[in-house]
């Protein structure tokens, strides 16, 4: 009984703490005043910072409505193919000429002669140029073929790389084109210019080419970079370009020089990409120890000369020249002058392309003039043909 009486208050406290278990240390905690007061004040104080952090960043943030934004026309050095303020790409396998093709092109410019081709109206003022290449050496090899090609030396610029190297990132091509005054910038060839990175890579390669193409649009600049082809045959044209495919997404030109597999000592100078211009036609020319020799402009682009070299002239017999030529000569009846552009846009609306244009153009002795600030065409009663 009395063993009875002293086990029964154990076993009641036990029942009691089972049915009524204490707090714990942390559940004071939690319900105090004090930690509720403080939990909120570091609620308070966290939304404060995220809301100051929002705030900097809101205070970067700039937005320009579209309609304060003045819409301006592409400038061209080459109509179709290079267009000024912009990053352009000339590719083609080694040894088919392109460092020449480039040297006599910018030869011409800095004449402030017609480049191949061209209309009267595209004609400018003698231009610089700059020269970047790796490839050749300037006293034995670029001078001597660009003094060939008539160039004008005192226009012509090298940016000096005996104690640094170059890439497309250096504040050094910026400060050049502004100290000359450049208008074309050519950079022979890309792998040595793009900087230690992999052109296979797209995320290493796109913002090398933002900042070439910054500077690009900065100074005005029309900026070519050439680069060979791979050698995966078969493939369409662009993925031809050695690298990453965002090269020639990076540019808004490609243009490919190849050579004619039946005649050794012919190329053809065509356009595989314009992000700003339908696709130009192509132009064929003759490469010697002599130069370069421009022959004629044919109806094709890249794709179709690599798939299979197939004829040039395809798909442009002589009678869609004659029908454009028959459309001239009754747009131009009436013996006065017609604006170019709106004679242009009229054949273009017909269906005609640029090359077969100038080719009826030239066969009916329809000639440019300019009048005030205005080029304008109208028929010939002479001869003479047109200057290209």
């Amino acid at each position: 009984m009395q063993e009875n009486e002293m086990t029964a208050p154990k076993s009641f406290a036990a029942t009691n703490d089972e049915r009524s278990p204490q707090p714990s240390d942390d559940s004071v905690l939690y319900s105090s005043p004090l930690y509720k007061n403080n939990f909120e004040a570091l609620n308070l104080l966290r939304r404060h910072s995220e809301s100051q952090k929002h705030k900097e960043q809101s205070d970067d943030l700039e937005l320009i409505r579209a309609d304060e934004i003045d819409p301006v026309s592409v400038r061209w050095l080459w109509k179709n193919y290079f267009p000024f303020g912009k990053l352009s790409l000339l590719t083609g396998d080694p040894g088919e000429g392109k460092s020449t093709f480039m040297l006599t092109i910018a030869a011409t410019l800095t004449r402030g002669e017609l480049l191949p081709f061209a209309e009267p109206e595209e004609q400018m003022d003698p231009i610089t140029v700059i020269y970047q290449t790796t490839e050749d050496d300037p006293e034995d090899t670029i001078i001597p073929r660009f003094i060939r090609a008539g160039g004008d030396r005192t226009r012509l610029f090298f940016i000096r790389e005996d104690k640094k190297r170059l890439t497309f990132s250096d504040e050094r091509i910026r400060s050049a084109i502004l100290q000359t005054g450049a208008k074309l910038l050519i950079l022979d060839p890309i792998s040595a210019y793009i900087g230690n990175v992999n052109m296979n890579a797209a995320n290493e390669v796109r913002p090398q080419f933002s900042c070439l193409a910054q500077v690009a649009k900065d100074t005005g600049c029309a900026i070519v970079a050439i680069s060979h082809l791979n050698k995966a045959e078969g493939l369409k044209a662009l993925y031809r370009v050695t690298g990453s495919i965002d090269i020639s997404g990076s540019v808004r030109s490609v243009m490919m020089l190849l050579r004619d597999p039946k005649e050794q000592d012919k190329r053809y100078f065509v356009q595989a990409k314009s992000n700003l211009s339908p696709l130009g036609t192509g132009i064929a020319f003759r490469i010697s120890e002599s130069g370069i020799t421009f022959e004629e402009e044919i109806e094709s682009t890249a794709e179709k000369l690599m798939k299979g070299f197939c004829p040039p002239t395809v798909g442009r017999p002589a009678d869609r020249m004659r029908e454009a030529a028959d459309f001239i000569q009754e747009m131009l009846s009436d013996n006065r002058p017609h604006p170019a552009a709106e004679c242009e846009e009229r054949l273009k609306d017909a269906g005609f392309k640029q090359g077969t244009i100038k080719k009826a153009k030239k066969s009916v002795n329809a000639r440019s003039i300019k009048i005030g600030d205005l080029w304008t065409w109208y028929l010939s009663d002479g001869n003479s043909s047109i200057s290209q």
